[in-house]
């Protein structure tokens, strides 16, 4: 059923339930996780992505992205980008034109991991996008969320060093939503006949 508003107040996503991914979190440490996280993707046809970045608190700073988190149907894969070579599996998955890759305002997702390893990205779907063509006058991924899924995310470790040698419960669970949500919300989109078969936008 396609959703019947197209906005709402910070005071009603407040009052909404929160909710987190309660699935399975993979972190993503030497090749065996990284060809379950390829296959994974590959069987479910589309994936949520996100990746977070450490923030920059200091007027001209700004840092590459640290962690890129994959949602596929069984679970969420987290990878750190300097942990172990990552980049040919990642290459492969974003140049995948058979798996659709759902995000939110991606453009600066795929800019920046272009800084860290070449790539020409096939079948990405900004969701944010989708929404603004179908008349969503909010289309951050918390409003969607809101909007669309009837729940809060919650935004508690966004500012954390995600650049750190070790990622905390708490962070791991964070990427592991936003990712989760992605997914989710093309599937929502999808279903409403806002979104096109997959590959389409």
């Amino acid at each position: 059923m396609e959703p019947a508003r197209r906005e709402i107040t910070a005071e009603e996503v407040n009052a909404l339930p929160v909710r987190r991914y309660e699935g399975e979190i993979v972190l993503v440490e030497d090749a065996d996780g990284l060809a379950r996280a390829a296959a994974d993707a590959a069987s479910c046809g589309v994936v949520g992505f996100d990746t977070e970045t450490r923030p920059a608190f200091r007027p001209g700073e700004s840092y590459l992205p640290s962690v890129f988190q994959l949602a596929g149907e069984r679970a969420v894969y987290v990878m750190q980008l300097k942990a172990f070579p990552s980049a040919a599996a990642l290459k492969t998955v974003l140049e995948d034109a058979q798996l659709v890759k759902a995000g939110v305002s991606v453009s600066d997702d795929l800019k920046n991991l272009k800084k860290l390893f070449p790539f020409q990205e096939a079948s990405v779907v900004d969701l944010g996008q989708v929404a603004k063509r179908n008349g969503f006058r909010q289309t951050g991924v918390r409003n969607l969320a809101a909007l669309v899924l009837g729940f809060r995310v919650p935004k508690g470790a966004k500012t954390t060093n995600w650049a750190a040698a070790r990622l905390t419960p708490q962070q791991l669970l964070y990427a592991a939503t936003d990712a989760w949500v992605c997914r989710e919300l093309y599937l929502a989109f999808r279903s409403a006949g806002l979104i096109g078969p997959p590959g389409g936008a």
